[in-house]
This record gives structure tokens, C-alpha cells and sequence, in this order.
């Protein structure tokens, strides 16, 4: 599909990774690109040093606040905001209301691209299923066919052009990329699991899985959503409002069609028969979690027409993401575990879970607005200690003393925190840094605080 933008003003909002594809993508179908960036910090030179070094010549600039914006009078075709911009902010609002069509980078992306698409969402477990699906594409179809988009660090924007008719592409969507999307439609779609994330952005829970669902839109009853039978949100989406047919995967129930974990084996069960397919053990990832990942991209690849053998063959090959219960090393007798992308709590239940040593905890960070109550308590008989940083620090305390967990203690600084875990290690135990928050307060992202805790654990004697 495509869209008539020839010689048309479109605006960006945001010079990020998606704004940057974005404009390129604009430029190179002939568009005409305004970029706009709200971070007085940023000189316009700054910015024109982010974009495509073809695109920085041309393509206007513009350094105000998005409130500030006259849609009329910038004569604008159409809007696409970075994930990061609320689509409910007034200057949003006012677009909207002038009759202009706001599309995400997504939406832009799609409608210049070909091939087939595979488009993964969920809470969590997103980079790690789609890492993997994408390592299974490339294995079927070869590089040239394959590509690897979305959330996950290279814009969909950037690749879309690049698709040919034989192309897969596989994306990593978050809520955010779903929230202003039309036309957008993925052959196969996945939602990995539903639980409480972004309600600051969202607001409610109701609105953050309607966003998710959205990676359905457009999909017929023949095409394919692989869905998570354990989790409520998922499920219910599939028993009642999912137009696709459903791929179920489990970690807890035999299912009698779908992909389901039966002790330490993922069986596949379709018209009867039930064959056993690999077993956990045969492959480096760790952890319920990662299982229920690989049940999912096993179900992805399968409805690519992939062939089972050259799936199986790279889930075992497969190693962990990197800041997804990454393995770091074994110093003095103690194990190093890296899940910094754990920024909500869901997913650092996930991380303790897949430990299997007593464990010193790095917990806190920025607040999302998320509870923490699961979480403390999924600690009984894995957490050892506690160590807190960052803005969450003392809310993440009070709900521990709720639920009776009191070896946790206040680290003030990062280097505090990690000094402390160094001390509370013994031989034979684990330490993670499996946050429950994002990491906004101390650090850019996730992944400097996670390159952070690995350059300390490998500078242990």
C-alpha cells in the first residue's frame, strides 16, 4: 500500500530514532519533511546532525513547543509523532481537530512496504521473541529477505523501502506505535502477555490493551495471532474480540491445539496428535519466561510456513538478548545476572523466577506509576536481599514492610548499590540487577544501566 504524499508537507514530531526514519522515509518517496523538536537543549546544527546525511540539507526545522503549532498554517498533509509524544496533548488535540491524519512511524512505514509482516506486542518478552523469530526468518529466507524493525533499535521507517515482495519483515511494536495506526496490517500477529504497564501514558489498563490490539487491526479470520492462554488480558482478547484465528501458547496448561509446556518439554498439539519438540534444557535460554517466548516464536515462525526442523535447530542455537536474564560471568563463586530491560514488574518477576541460587536484588529506578505487591512477594524463597535505588527506593521499602520482607536496604548511589551487593555475596549465590523500573531517574536507558552493572561485574577479580 501506498499514499499519495508526493510534494506534501508532512510533520515529525521528534528527532529520535523513529522521527530520523521517518523523515528519511519522507524524503525519499518525495514528501516534503518538517521536523519538529521540543528540547531547547538541542541546537538546530544538533539536530540536522542526527538525520540521514541526505536528508539534512532540505528538510525544515522547527524549534518550539508542539502546544505552540497552527496546523493551517503549516499547510500539512499529515502528522507523525514519535511514540513518545501522548496523542492526547493539546498541540496533539488541535491537529486532530484541523481534520489533518496523525499516523504513527509504523503506520508510515507500512504504507511504503512490501512483503510479508510478523508484528510482536505485549508487555513483555517483545525483544527477546521477536530477536529470535528474526534469526529463524533469516535462517528460512535468507538475509537479503529479512527484516528486523520496530521498538527493537532500527527504525521500520528506515527499512520500508528496502522491502521487496519476497521480504518478511519482523517488528517489535509497543503500545505507544500502536496508538495511531489505520491501514497497518500484519499477516501474523502476536501478544505476548497483558499486564500493568505505561499507565501514566495510558491511563487506564483498558486503554493500554486496546492499544496492544490494535496489531491486530486489519487482520482477516485466516490469517494468525499467536496469544498467551495464562494470561487474562490475552486470553480474553482471544475467546471474545480477536478476528484472526488464535495460536494459543501456555506454560501451565495442556492445551489440545497450541504450543504448551509439559514439565520440561514444548509439545505442539494440533487435531489430536501431540508431538514433543524440543526440551528446555536443550537450549541456552533460561527461566518459565524465555520458554514462553520461544512457544510464542516457535507459533510466529510456524505460520510463516516455516519448516519445523529449521526453526528448532536456531531456538537451540539461540542465546540470550542482551539485558534479558543476560548472564554475565561467575565471580568468586557467585553468578551475575543482567536483566536491566526488566523496567516494569511483571518482568522482573519473571527475572527472579529464573533464578535458581539465593539472590541479592537491585530494585528501583523511575516510577511508572506501577505496585509493586507481586512482585515482593514472588521474592518468597528467592530474594536474599534487597537493594534499593533510585526515585522508587523508598515506595518499593513501604511495600516490602507491607508484606512482611524486611532484608532490603537504601543504597544512595548506584556505586553504593553495587559495592553492597559485592559485600552481601556469598559462593554459591546469584546476584541480578532486574530493576522493576525504567531508568530515566539515574541513567538514559536501560541499556547504559545495564552496560553499567556488566562493566563492574567484569572488573571483579
Amino acid at each position: 500500500m501506498q499514499s499519495d504524499i508526493k510534494g506534501k508537507r508532512v510533520l515529525v514530531i521528534g528527532s529520535g530514532l523513529s522521527g530520523v526514519g521517518a523523515v528519511h522515509l519522507l524524503r525519499q518517496v518525495g514528501a516534503v519533511p518538517v521536523l519538529l523538536d521540543e528540547n531547547d537543549k538541542l541546537t538546530e546544527g544538533e539536530i540536522r546532525a542526527r538525520l540521514e546525511e541526505e536528508d539534512r540539507g532540505d528538510t525544515q526545522i522547527l524549534q518550539m513547543k508542539l502546544a505552540d503549532i497552527d496546523p493551517d498554517g503549516l499547510s500539512l498533509s499529515a502528522v507523525v509523532p514519535s511514540p513518545g509524544v501522548p496523542l492526547d496533548t493539546p498541540g496533539v488535540q488541535r491537529i486532530k481537530a484541523a481534520k489533518i491524519p496523525v499516523w504513527s512511524e509504523i503506520e508510515l512505514a507500512y504504507r511504503f512496504s512490501h512483503g510479508k509482516l510478523a508484528a510482536i506486542t505485549g508487555t513483555n518478552g517483545k525483544t527477546t521473541t521477536t530477536t529470535l523469530v528474526g534469526d529463524i526468518v533469516r535462517a528460512a529466507f535468507g538475509e537479503n529477505r529479512t527484516h528486523v524493525v520496530g521498538n527493537i533499535g532500527y527504525s521500520y521507517a528506515q527499512a520500508a523501502l528496502s522491502t521487496k515482495e519476497d521480504s518478511v519483515t519482523v517488528a517489535e511494536i509497543s503500545s505507544f506505535q500502536l496508538e495511531a495506526v489505520e491501514a497497518f496490517h500484519a499477516q501474523v500477529s502476536a501478544i505476548l502477555n497483558l499486564t500493568p504497564d505505561h499507565l501514566n501514558r495510558h491511563h487506564t489498563m483498558e486503554e493500554y490493551a486496546r492499544c496492544k490490539e490494535n496489531v491486530t487491526l486489519n487482520q482477516s479470520p485466516e490469517e494468525v495471532c499467536v496469544l498467551n492462554y495464562d494470561n487474562p488480558g490475552t486470553r480474553e482478547f482471544g475467546e471474545k474480540r480477536c478476528r484472526p484465528r488464535v495460536l494459543w501458547f501456555s506454560s501451565h496448561e495442556k492445551l489440545a491445539e497450541g504450543l504448551y509446556l509439559d514439565g520440561e518439554n514444548i509439545v505442539k498439539a494440533h487435531g489430536g496428535d501431540r508431538t514433543v519438540l524440543m526440551n528446555v534444557h536443550d537450549m541456552h535460554l533460561v527461566g518459565r519466561c524465555n520458554a514462553e517466548n520461544v512457544m510464542a516464536a516457535i507459533g510466529i515462525a510456524l505460520s510463516l510456513d516455516i519448516p519445523l526442523d529449521t526453526i528448532l535447530k536456531v531456538v537451540r542455537e539461540f542465546r540470550a538478548v542482551e539485558h534479558r536474564i543476560e548472564y554475565v560471568a561467575t565471580k568468586g563463586g557467585v553468578d551475575y545476572y543482567n536483566d536491566s530491560k526488566a523496567t516494569n514488574p511483571d518482568a522482573a518477576i519473571q527475572g527472579i523466577e529464573a533464578m535458581e541460587k539465593p539472590t541479592i536484588l537491585i530494585g528501583g529506578g523511575y516510577d511508572k506509576g506501577s505496585t509493586y505487591d507481586e512482585w515482593i512477594e514472588a521474592f518468597h524463597g528467592k530474594v536474599k536481599k534487597l537493594v534499593l535505588i533510585g526515585e522508587t527506593r523508598e515506595k518499593i521499602a513501604g511495600c516490602a514492610r507491607e508484606h512482611q520482607f524486611t532484608d532490603y536496604c537504601l543504597a544512595d548511589s548506584w556505586d553504593d548499590a553495587l559495592n553492597i551487593c559485592r559485600q552481601e555475596a556469598k559462593p554459591g549465590d546469584a546476584v541480578l540487577l532486574s530493576p522493576a523500573c525504567a531508568s530515566w531517574d539515574m541513567f538514559p536507558n536501560y541499556e547504559v544501566r545495564g552496560r553499567m552493572f556488566k562493566d563492574f561485574v567484569n572488573s571483579l577479580q
